[in-house]
């Protein structure tokens, strides 16, 4: 009878010293002996991402995006073979293993891969061996051999593909907190752990700026049907389920489930765009080509023949980004292009929430009873995002916790926890 199987993913904080390395090696060597096949897949110890980058900033103003993933997959590479090291030790057969090895192929955008394809007859004859692959997450190669990264905190992206295309039982996500929580307990103290999660839940969290998993990796769990556990490396408890209906939808006391802020976007504004077919369009095919990943879109009435546009980019591209818009602004006409880095997102999500009248009403004006100003808003059928001051960011998290009664369990969970 053929095993089943567990990819057990590490972050950095989880391999920081020997210590929590073999702390790490001793789960996996558990789950074998409960009769698991296991593969793991780690990320860079500690701080070692941003060391390197640093390191790379000292050296040049503008390094070459090929040099920075060359650089940065080292750190991947050695929290793999030390974890092999210490299984060997402990006497688990392992074997650390990179993307050269393993074929994962992606495109040649640096920084921000998208997988392409993935061989996965190298792992299945490590595992066929009795040995326990330690993959390297987050780095890839491009058809032409050049190493690739699929952006910060993909190692998370790595583990659940990896579970989709060996079938495995499920996926665990070690990290540094007990699970998902219905904010940042970082920032809201009484902040609850949700024991389950849709994968459209989840998927929402994470691109609100929930910083527990990449959204990368919710979007392959589901689209392969993945479980994914998020858990605490430091201790035995449960963490969240990712992939279940949520206990908590459906429920009329509650029908948003959390709250995230994000200080990660910029805004750009086009200024005196003609109002014309198909100028938004041109806008967004030439932001496209450079690569650069639009969250929110405001396009206002237009007012003599004219129109403001403005769109939220990612910090870490906005001087790209920049320079795409006046170069779109003076092909189209546009009057003058100005941008924002002082802003923030703070949203709400919850599975069931466009059954339920009067949420985004509710979350504007407890914003507006507490003096922040929403700047614009975004809606989908499970979240509700709205750009304010990155002053208020914080304070606007803690506000939308408190209003929703988010500390609270349900009813119907607290009666059977």
């Amino acid at each position: 009878m053929a095993r089943k199987l567990v990819v057990m993913k590490f972050g950095g904080t989880s391999l920081a010293t020997p210590e929590r390395i073999k702390r790490a090696a001793a789960r996996i060597a558990r789950q074998r002996r409960k009769g698991w096949d296991a593969l793991a897949v780690v990320s860079a110890r500690g701080s070692a991402t941003d060391d390197l980058l640093a390191d790379a900033a000292k050296l040049a103003k503008h390094p070459a995006p090929r040099e920075i993933d060359a650089l940065l997959a080292t750190g991947e590479q050695a929290s793999a073979a030390l974890l092999a090291l210490a299984l060997e030790a402990g006497g688990t057969r392992a074997r650390s293993v990179t993307a050269h090895q393993i074929g994962i192929l992606t495109d040649d955008n640096h920084r921000g891969a998208k997988i392409r394809a993935i061989d996965p007859r190298p792992l299945r004859r490590i595992l066929s061996e009795g040995a326990v692959p330690v993959v390297t997450g987050f780095i890839a190669v491009d058809a032409r051999g050049n190493i690739t990264t699929m952006g910060r905190g993909a190692s998370d992206k790595t583990a659940v593909v990896l579970a989709a295309v060996l079938k495995a039982k499920r996926c665990e996500i070690f990290t540094d907190v007990k699970g998902v929580y219905t904010a940042d307990p970082n920032v809201v103290h009484d902040a609850r752990r949700i024991p389950s999660l849709s994968h459209e839940e989840m998927l929402e969290f994470a691109a609100m700026g929930a910083r527990v998993m990449h959204a990368g990796a919710v979007e392959w769990g589901k689209r392969f049907g993945v479980p994914i556990d998020v858990r605490s490396a430091f201790s035995s408890a449960q963490g969240t389920r990712i992939g279940a209906v949520s206990p908590m939808a459906g429920l009329d006391r509650s029908t948003v489930h959390g709250a995230a802020t994000d200080e990660d976007w910029a805004r750009i504004t086009l200024h005196g765009l003609p109002d014309l077919p198909g100028r938004a369009a041109t806008v967004f095919e030439v932001v496209a080509q450079d690569r650069i990943n639009v969250d929110m879109i405001l396009l206002n009435v237009p007012q003599g023949g004219l129109s403001d546009l403005s769109y939220t980019v990612l910090k870490t591209d906005l001087p790209k980004a920049l320079a795409n818009a006046r170069r779109v602004a003076k092909r189209l006409g546009a009057r003058s292009v100005s941008f924002d880095e002082r802003i923030a997102k703070v949203s709400i999500v919850g599975l069931g929430m466009q059954d339920h009248y009067g949420v985004a009403a509710r979350m504007l004006r407890a914003l507006a009873k507490a003096g922040i100003n929403v700047q614009a808003i975004s809606t989908s059928e499970i979240k509700v995002s709205c750009i304010v001051r990155e002053a208020e960011g914080a304070r606007g998290l803690k506000v939308l916790h408190e209003a929703f009664q988010l500390r609270r369990r349900p009813k119907a969970l607290a009666a059977g926890a």
